[in-house]
């Protein structure tokens, strides 16, 4: 039995360049990962199969359009004679939040796959499965602070970043992707005049990296806030928590993150937001 975690990834930042003639929107993005998230187990076998448990299960599905499978059969595309096996997913984090739980799920089954296959990590055949799976897929095969760019396929290199105390909000609404970028109203070619995204340097300390992101946004933040109002109260509860040094959404919602000073002031805050919507998600992190 092959284990792995499928840890949330969160987009400190996310700049819209514009959109390509492809038809695919452009994008520069900040990207870390939480402790928190997914487990992902495999037994490896002849036949390929998922099977589904966990709080968030029944979101996810178990079907063959499962970023698991997918993936896996992608893979094996590209592999012959790979050995497939057994899945087993325990699904924690929301589906459709904006924290790339199935994404990180994909690259998840990726990296176990790889392991039971004798694959080094650095396969561009990994890389290749990642990259038609989905957009998020290639920058969760490493699960640590970089940069994404183009469509999700362009990946700078690893950064070493400051541990991020932080909590994580989802207000318990998914929110689709593609409704999203297309309140954006861009049209094939067309690109996007706005301040450049900040230059984050390998080992920034936290004070610096603060101050850099604050220069930064998300640029999907406002139509997602259109296409779910809850995500306005959302940013509201964590920016008058004590503390917090910076919220913003991740991705396209509806998850929302708070940076603060101190881990305790993080789990206060989260304790806070936890008896004031208790049906919302709610979890301590520490960003990296």
């Amino acid at each position: 039995m092959l284990v792995t975690r499928a840890p949330a990834k969160i987009n400190l930042t996310l700049h819209i360049l514009g959109r390509r003639d492809d038809g695919y929107h452009e994008l520069e993005s900040l990207v870390v990962f939480s402790g928190a998230g997914d487990t992902l187990s495999l037994s490896p076998g002849d036949a390929l199969s998922l099977e589904v448990s966990g709080p968030t299960a029944p979101a996810a599905g178990a079907g063959d359009d499962n970023l698991v499978l997918r993936a896996a059969r992608n893979l094996a595309e590209r592999v012959e004679g790979l050995t497939l096996g057994a899945f087993r997913l325990e699904k924690r984090l929301p589906v459709a939040a904006g924290i790339g739980g199935g994404s990180s799920d994909a690259a998840a089954a990726l990296r176990l796959l790889a392991r039971g296959n004798g694959l080094t990590a650095d396969d561009p055949r990994l890389y290749d499965a990642a990259r038609v799976t989905g957009s998020d897929v290639p920058v969760c095969l490493a699960s640590q602070a970089r940069m994404m760019r183009g469509a999700g396929e362009s990946l700078g290199p690893l950064l070493r970043l400051p541990l991020l105390p932080a909590v994580l909000v989802n207000p318990g609404v998914p929110v689709e992707t593609r409704p999203v970028f297309a309140r954006l109203g861009l049209q094939p070619g067309e690109r996007v005049e706005a301040a450049a995204h900040p230059i984050v340097g390998d080992g920034a300390p936290a004070l610096e990296l603060l101050a850099l992101l604050s220069r930064g946004r998300n640029d999907l933040e406002d139509p997602a806030c259109l296409q779910a109002p809850v995500i306005v109260d959302t940013l509201a509860v964590l920016r008058a928590a004590r503390g917090c040094k910076l919220a913003r959404m991740s991705g396209s919602g509806a998850t929302c993150f708070a940076i603060f000073s101190t881990p305790k002031a993080a789990a206060r805050a989260a304790r806070a937001i936890r008896t004031q919507h208790p049906e919302w998600w709610v979890k301590t992190a520490a960003l990296r």
